[in-house]
């Protein structure tokens, strides 16, 4: 869900062409495929499935999506989240009960026949589990696209890879990058321009934001920032009720974070938390590579495994296969026909 400063960021969200950030984009793989799962439905929220019952959603949001950066001059690099720490249990558990309750708001909703009520429901039912999670490992592997798994929280490996040098810029609709130090980020990568927000359509632009800009603008430092997440509340704490952005950068610059923490939430520790965002476990060597797709492996999961037509995969293959070694990228594409 991530830490709710949006309002902070006026005049630091600023709107670009996907055409113009090329280089290499860390993206949040977890947030990436809830994303795909929560919106790529049916009307009544029923997540695109195969034959067997098993959930295709986030497969066709990769392949899509990864077709679409790779045709922008975009390389991917998908970061998986890791082992959580402790204090994210709470979080983890709040979470599981939501979707539990998602699931039969859903199933309440499809009896009543409350198609649009289905949706909203279903959305927040959306889990991603290791069947999921595998299945889009084994497509990115026969994109030629690489991916990772995370010590931890797969931003805080995001944030590492750009102020490294390893990534341009960290991909996430959450602005906990930012927390983690990520000096660039951008959000609303979509194919479409179109985000689900509250249950509607919406038409979004890509948009970039640098955190020196950010931070310069309220004339605040990263740890500040991190203290104004704490307050509001974040994936490892829930933040105090009735305190949001501009309430918590108030109490921050006031230096009554102390106070108000003890005060307001005095089971919450917020050394561990902050300290967790300075220096989270990352992976600090390593070399991502891309490969031209090899395209019977993509027919061989897409087509052959889970049943999507050739007619829909066979014209993104074709946008996106370069010459394989030793051959052309459309002789390796002439096995489909």
């Amino acid at each position: 869900m991530g830490v709710s400063i949006r309002p902070l960021l006026e005049g630091c969200r600023h709107p670009i062409d996907v055409g113009d950030i090329p280089g290499v984009a860390a993206i949040d793989a977890n947030n990436a495929l809830y994303q795909f799962l929560s919106i790529i439905r049916q009307a009544d929220g029923t997540p695109l499935q195969d034959a067997k019952g098993r959930v295709t959603s986030h497969l066709s949001g990769l392949l899509f999506r990864t077709a679409h950066f790779l045709e922008n001059g975009i390389l991917p690099l998908y970061i998986f989240d890791g082992s959580p720490p402790e204090f994210k249990a709470r979080t983890i558990a709040s979470r599981r009960k939501i979707r539990k309750a998602g699931e039969e708001e859903w199933s309440e909703a499809l009896e009543r026949g409350d198609t649009k009520g289905a949706y909203r429901a279903a959305m927040q039912s959306t889990r991603v589990d290791s069947a999921i999670l595998g299945s889009g490992k084994q497509l990115l592997d026969a994109l030629g696209v690489p991916w990772m798994v995370a010590p931890s929280e797969g931003e805080a490996q995001s944030a590492y890879f750009v102020n490294s040098g390893v990534a341009t810029y960290s991909v996430s609709q959450d602005y906990d990058s930012l927390l983690f130090g990520a000096s660039v980020l951008v959000r609303n990568l979509t194919v479409s321009g179109k985000r689900r927000i509250g249950g509607r359509q919406v038409m979004v632009s890509p948009e970039r934001i640098y955190l020196s800009e950010f931070l310069d603008t309220h004339g605040i430092t990263r740890e500040q920032l991190i203290r104004i997440g704490i307050l509001i509340g974040t994936d490892f704490n829930e933040g105090i009720h009735g305190i949001g952005p501009k309430k918590a950068q108030k109490i921050v610059c006031e230096n009554r974070f102390t106070e108000v923490m003890a005060e307001k939430a005095p089971d919450t520790d917020p050394e561990p938390i902050m300290e967790f965002f300075l220096s989270p476990p990352v992976t600090e060597k390593y070399e991502p590579e891309w490969s031209s797709p090899d395209p019977d492996s993509v027919r061989g999961i897409l087509c052959d495994e889970y049943g999507f037509s050739p007619e829909r995969i066979l014209p993104v293959l074709e946008r996106i296969a370069g010459p394989q070694k030793g051959q052309s990228g459309q002789m390796r594409l002439d096995a489909w026909n």
